[in-house]
């Protein structure tokens, strides 16, 4: 089929779309906040595509060759670099649209109790699994994460979001595990799957969101106090 080398930039596309759209509604006006998108973007995107041509050259995944265009730098396909913009980029857009219709949030303290919980259950993981490079380096890295915006006000603002953003997750997740777009290597993982997910990605996903919204968070602060 003709779509097919096509599958994993439509499915990128498709990510992107509602939010870019609807980012020119008046009421949230996202459009309006998306200078202090990018930059928190680029440095997050730097770390997560680090490890992500690690991953690949140490075979934690790999690349359906069907289902990309074939453009590859570093190694990686460009359809998956463009992931790590255009899936940050539409779940920072459902926390401002969250943020603006629903003004009820977990008590500040509810938010830190869940990252403690996050940290201690990451801690354990790593050290049952800390010879499978997945699997240790998403439990390494979730909880420095967490400690980092452990104070942080949105913090429970967040959980929201990210608890709402894994219905998208389920989709464009399922998507690429199941047509199968990526294909996991099940040793360097904990080889648990949620459907076709490996139960790893929930927690890869939560650390890149997390740090996108610390940046969006910290660069939209610092403009209204300058």
């Amino acid at each position: 089929m003709v779509v097919k080398p096509y599958t994993y930039l439509i499915i990128n596309i498709l990510t992107i779309f509602f939010p870019v759209v609807l980012s020119f509604d008046k009421r949230v006006a996202f459009a309006k906040t998306w200078r202090y998108i990018w930059p928190g973007m680029a440095i997050t995107g730097v770390v997560f595509l680090f490890w992500d041509v690690l991953f690949t050259i140490y075979g934690v995944w790999s690349f359906n060759d069907k289902y990309i265009i074939g453009l590859r730098f570093f190694g990686l396909p460009l359809e998956e670099i463009l992931f790590f913009l255009t899936v940050p980029f539409a779940c920072i857009f459902i926390y401002a649209c969250l943020n603006y219709y629903i003004k009820w949030q977990l008590p500040q303290n509810a938010g830190k109790g869940i990252s403690i919980t996050l940290i201690i259950v990451s801690l354990v993981l790593l050290a049952i699994y800390h010879g499978r490079l997945y699997t240790a380096v998403t439990f390494a890295l979730l909880p420095v994460v967490l400690l980092v915006t452990f104070k942080k006000n949105w913090l429970p603002r967040f959980y929201l979001a990210y608890l709402v953003s894994l219905l998208p997750f389920y989709i464009v997740n399922g998507l690429l595990t199941s047509i199968p777009v990526v294909l996991y290597n099940n040793a360097q993982n904990m080889a648990i799957r949620v459907t076709t997910i490996p139960f790893e990605d929930h927690f890869y996903s939560m650390a890149l969101l997390l740090m996108n919204i610390a940046f969006y968070e910290y660069y939209k602060n610092r403009k209204a106090t300058i």
